[in-house]
């Protein structure tokens, strides 16, 4: 890994965290085990750009997952953050900031007709289940295999056996009895569905799933499949949660939604929401959110949750995110680098599909583009690591994982993708 790279640094301070971090890192994929290697630490960022303890400096395809569509250290986004620091950095009271995001997130998802700040994507999706069994008195959740939604306890489960099962535990720590208040089935299998609803329609809360899912790579839903979800949902008094923790402001202004013109029950949003810094946002129908404390009788609550300083920079975000063509110019570059990488990929007789929606994207070596967590299981994983430790060599910052998405920002210009390519094709030739 550490040909033509120096990363003695990376390496010495990973050997030192373990001794005081579990794991070295603060987040499972950040250490590398899929991929192989020793994680990377940086220390500064700017544009398109991140730059490594060692003086390394690479293009950058993660965006801290998400957050920064208009690229690292955006000026107006550290302007709030200044500003707000200087008047008070938390309160654990109601403040204005709170109101005025409020607003920007309302009028970006017209499904979110009230909306409650929490910090982080998984309080989020923790709320909107907690909050649909207590709306529908209904305890069961479906959800879909490859769909992550945080680490809930209740939707930390992968699928047992056949099209329709109850979930067992992912994790050691989650009771098995919790679990199987989940129903898994897999992406885009309308005949799953259907068969779950058959057979527990009844007790289903609500359906969760990402409706573009970006924790398997990033997978397209079928529009007959999302319809289905709607109609079975209807027909069983269930309720239906978006989990747009990383599709909102990024596939589209007003995420998922907004392309495929569906209206969930409930919405959860988090990363671009605090524009870098930790947010969560969850939401939906009325009479829904009013059923929540203290006008209603489900509890939920956070000390720091609208945190000033995070929700300013939120908001100076989301204000720049104003004009929409911002989208068609990042999917218009997108494409151009992903054509590209198909181009040398097929040069080097390497199978590759990939798609994108906005500013993010998702590649796999197969020849057909997957439809669920299966197909993108059964893709060349192998491959997928050499050619990460190849780019990462040629000072390309990918996700340290096939399961994962990529992001752009408006700071990845057409030269600055045309690099990335070339350096894909010399990685390819290489393996």
């Amino acid at each position: 890994m550490t040909f033509g790279m120096k990363t003695k640094n990376s390496k010495e301070l990973f050997k030192k965290s373990k001794e005081h971090i579990a794991g070295g890192v603060n987040s499972p994929v950040r250490a590398f085990k899929s991929v192989g290697g020793t994680p990377i630490f940086f220390r500064k960022s700017r544009d398109c750009y991140l730059y490594d303890e060692d003086g390394n400096k690479y293009i950058d395809f993660v965006g801290s997952w998400g957050p920064m569509v208009l690229g690292h250290s955006n000026k107006q986004i550290i302007d709030a953050i200044k500003k707000q620091a200087t008047r008070a950095i938390s309160f654990g009271a109601p403040t204005k900031n709170e109101l005025e995001i409020a607003k920007i997130i309302k009028n970006y998802f017209p499904s979110m007709e009230k909306i409650r700040m929490v910090n982080s994507g998984t309080e989020a999706t923790m709320s909107c289940i907690r909050l649909a069994r207590g709306y529908t008195k209904k305890n069961k959740i479906i959800k879909f295999i490859g769909c992550y939604h945080g680490h809930v306890d209740s939707l930390l489960v992968k699928a047992g056996s056949g099209l329709a099962t109850l979930g067992i535990p992912d994790s050691p720590g989650i009771p098995e009895e919790l679990s199987k208040l989940t129903i898994t089935i897999p992406y885009n299998d309308k005949e799953a569905l259907i068969a779950a609803f058959k057979k527990y329609g009844k007790e289903v809360a609500a359906v969760i799933i990402e409706p573009i899912a970006g924790n398997m790579g990033f997978i397209e839903p079928e529009i007959t499949f999302l319809e289905k979800i709607n109609q079975l949902s209807r027909e069983y008094g269930s309720l239906v949660i978006y989990d747009e923790v990383m599709t909102g402001f990024r596939v589209a202004r007003g995420g998922a939604q907004e392309l495929y013109k569906f209206k969930p029950d409930l919405t959860a949003l988090g990363k671009i929401v605090g524009g870098g810094l930790p947010v969560g946002v969850y939401g939906g129908k009325r009479e829904i959110m009013d059923k929540i404390a203290p006008d209603g009788p489900i509890y939920q609550a956070g000390t720091l949750s609208g945190n000033p300083i995070a929700v300013s920079a939120g908001a100076a975000l989301l204000k720049q995110l104003k004009d929409k063509s911002i989208y068609k110019d990042l999917e218009k570059n997108g494409k151009l680098f992903l054509e590209l990488l198909a181009e040398v990929a097929d040069k080097n007789n390497i199978p590759l599909s990939y798609n994108i929606k906005g500013g993010m994207f998702g590649f796999f070596f197969s020849r057909g583009l997957p439809k669920n967590f299966e197909e993108v299981n059964n893709s060349d994983l192998d491959l997928f690591s050499r050619f990460f430790q190849g780019m990462l060599q040629e000072k390309i910052y990918l996700p340290p994982s096939a399961f994962e998405s990529c992001f752009l920002s408006t700071k990845h210009s057409k030269e600055i993708l045309m690099k990335a390519a070339k350096s894909a094709d010399k990685v390819f030739k290489s393996i």
